[in-house]
């Protein structure tokens, strides 16, 4: 099971510009609020899981685009367990979830109990 998604398109609702406008692609006023989806790993910890091409986590403008994110990751692994390259367990165990971030001016994000992630 791979514990990092990476994302060569925007997700829906994604933004770079202002996360409260999912159709905003302008510059934005740091700290900027949005959601971002992470996993628990075992040799890391907590980690952003929804990653763009350059390593970046994504970060959503709503926490209903981070879930929905979330279950179209699910849907691909239902799909992969029905084609026989994924079993039952792994496709059916939801290991993501949503927390709501600030992006710093540096492209930082930093979680509401002070982690913080390059």
């Amino acid at each position: 099971m791979r514990n990092s998604h990476s994302l060569n398109r925007n997700a829906d609702g994604a933004s770079q510009g202002n996360p409260t406008d999912p159709n905003s692609k302008a510059a934005c006023v740091f700290p900027n609020r949005g959601f971002c989806i992470f996993i628990d790993t075992i040799g890391d910890g907590v980690v952003p899981s929804v990653t763009s091409d350059k390593g970046k986590a994504c970060i959503f403008a709503t926490c209903s685009a981070a879930e929905r994110e979330i279950a179209d990751n699910m849907m691909t692994r239902l799909q992969e367990f029905m084609d026989g390259e994924r079993d039952f367990d792994d496709a059916m165990t939801v290991e993501e979830y949503v927390m709501e971030v600030d992006q710093m001016p540096d492209g930082s994000i930093a979680t509401e109990d002070g982690s913080t992630f390059r």
